[in-house]
């Protein structure tokens, strides 16, 4: 029972934590004080435990996540995701599953890296085509790990008045060095073009600098995620700046397999059904491409009223999101 309390944190009103307080009551009704006050010892300090840490995060961001903003519009720098939608569930190729697992792996056992003078790794690129899980690979990075997930927003950083993009940038990182969250640069070329372009004013140079250098100091205690479509246009200095470059592929034929019989796990399908061949006939789309594939395919079988997903379910669906499809 005292491993148990152990476990438990929360705030007074939690139910588990109520539960908790109604177990040592009753251990007291039975005369077991010694083993009543080591239990509500146990419950107290988890208790003022959980309300330090939920303080200290309310010290930077405020009660609810006070998101630094930019001064001409208040808009905020970045969004806050909360925990039950972030999307977390996902098919990748085994090796690219493995990379990722060693980026949570490595958070986690962080404490045992700094005793031999090692750190995990903090500063991560995804790049890949569009819809292959760039963005929601961070998703599940956060969700696994357990840590508040920030979406920086772009159009709040860009400013078109000289010096305040860089000078938001900044805003952004300085509040986030002591406060433990993925923060995800979607998109991230938008901001990281390479200096060698001849199309981009000195401002867009500036911010690169700027970027250059907050990621290079991103000591923090979260991890930085940033994801494009387009490698090359990046600044090729950035890249020295991540601990890890990993591309996100296309499914192939055995995760494209996963993907169909994932989605459509809630509703009936043809017995027999040629899974096989329907994933052949998908080989060069997208995660996103496949699943909304899936998705339109029970929805025709919904509509006809049969509510058993079959063969010409799948293909009619095929064949409508062929426009979709870009080699």
């Amino acid at each position: 029972m005292i491993r148990l309390f152990r476990s438990i944190e929360g705030e007074k009103k939690d139910d588990i934590v109520q539960v908790a307080e109604f177990i040592i009551d009753d251990e007291r009704k039975k005369g077991h004080t010694r083993l009543a006050d080591r239990l509500s010892s146990i419950l107290e300090s988890n208790i003022n435990t959980h309300q330090s840490y939920k303080g200290e995060m309310q010290n930077i961001f405020g009660s609810d996540l006070n998101i630094p903003k930019e001064n001409r519009n208040n808009i905020p720098l970045a969004t806050a995701i909360s925990r039950e939608n972030l999307r977390h569930e996902m098919v990748l190729p085994a090796e690219i599953e493995l990379k990722i697992q060693r980026i949570e792996k490595e958070f986690v056992a962080r404490e045992r890296l700094a005793l031999y003078g090692l750190k995990p790794r903090r500063r991560i690129l995804f790049h890949g085509g569009p819809g292959c899980g760039k963005s929601m690979s961070a998703e599940r990075i956060a969700w696994n790990i357990g840590l508040p997930f920030l979406k920086v927003r772009f159009e709040a950083i860009i400013s078109s008045y000289l010096g305040e993009s860089a000078s938001n940038l900044k805003k952004l990182f300085e509040a986030i060095k002591n406060f433990p969250c993925v923060l995800l640069l979607d998109e991230f070329d938008f901001i990281a073009k390479s200096r060698d372009s001849k199309h981009d004013v000195g401002e867009m140079h500036r911010i690169v600098n700027i970027l250059l250098n907050v990621l290079e100091d991103y000591e923090g205690p979260g991890i930085i995620v940033a994801t494009t479509n387009l490698e090359g246009s990046i600044d090729k200095a950035l890249f020295r700046r991540f601990d890890d470059i990993i591309e996100i592929t296309k499914p192939g034929k055995e995760e494209i397999l996963r993907i169909l019989k994932s989605t459509l796990s809630a509703i009936d399908t043809q017995p027999n059904l040629a899974w096989k061949d329907l994933s052949n006939k998908m080989l060069g789309f997208s995660a996103a491409l496949i699943v909304k594939i899936a998705i339109d395919a029970a929805k025709i079988s919904v509509i006809q009223g049969k509510g058993i997903v079959n063969e010409d379910n799948i293909l009619q669906s095929l064949s409508e999101n062929q426009l979709y499809y870009k080699s």
